[in-house]
């Protein structure tokens, strides 16, 4: 139990950390001021979280290994986030749509994470979840706005929505980590979450005037087993090169 529930806490902490680098990426890159400042924003949110989860999954494999161990000094194999929080930022509307899809999975996971009988974990999300409402609110409503905006940028986001589609089903897919974290009481079943994902995604679509893809289509999968897109290495590679370059090195 104590391995499942370090790589369980691991993943919680891959997700955040993964989509946070992305979204650095966008530092002083932002299609307008105000949108350059939310980004970047929610990135440091993320890597607040993330290091919360490390910090916590560094205590539960008590081996000595630290935050910044765990974030920089393992390879992409050795990550388990979802496949769709690695993929390149594209354009504004391919950040956006990725944002919007992961959010969705994120406030409803976290509000379950709350009952967590796991107190450090119940903890770790009730914080959590204060940020990821105003990311859920925000993304929502940006989706929205574009998406209902004018032809081009209504067939941009209608375009990232069908590109990055096939990496959702994921996030709701069951392992034996999610059963025996949910056994425990420690987590729920992501395939529980699924109704009220598709529920939120539906009404925002509508308003969006956004065709949702078939819920039946093909979906990639592998993230939350260290098996990556190409993608990973070369985030990765910026990523921790200060930090494999120069071991231990502090500011």
């Amino acid at each position: 139990m104590s391995e499942d529930k370090f790589n369980y806490v691991l993943r919680l902490a891959d997700h955040a950390m993964i989509l946070s680098e992305r979204l650095s990426q966008w530092c002083g890159k932002g299609p307008a001021l105000e949108e350059d400042m939310a980004l970047t924003n929610v990135a440091l949110d993320l890597i607040g979280q993330a290091r919360l989860w490390y910090a916590y999954a560094a205590e539960l494999e008590g081996k000595g290994r630290t935050e910044d161990d765990l974030a920089f000094l393992r390879d992409a194999h050795d990550f388990h986030n979802f496949l769709l929080l690695e993929q390149p930022n594209g354009n504004y509307a391919d950040t956006l749509m990725r944002q919007f899809l992961f959010d969705t999975w994120h406030y409803h996971y976290l509000q379950a994470l709350k009952q967590s009988t796991d107190q450090q974990i119940a903890a770790i999300a009730e914080k959590s979840l204060k940020e990821v409402t105003y990311h859920l609110r925000r993304s929502s409503d940006l989706v929205v706005r574009l998406g209902d905006g004018t032809d081009l940028s209504q067939q941009m986001m209608q375009t990232a929505l069908e590109e990055l589609w096939r990496f959702t089903g994921e996030m709701f897919m069951d392992d034996e980590i999610d059963t025996a974290m949910h056994a425990a009481g420690i987590a729920p079943l992501p395939s529980d979450l699924k109704a009220a994902w598709d529920a939120h995604l539906a009404d925002v679509m509508h308003a969006a005037t956004l065709r949702l893809p078939d819920a039946n289509s093909w979906m990639q999968k592998g993230g939350k087993q260290g098996v990556h897109t190409e993608h990973m290495g070369y985030l990765l590679a910026e990523m921790q090169f200060l930090q494999r370059a120069y071991p231990g090195a502090q500011w």
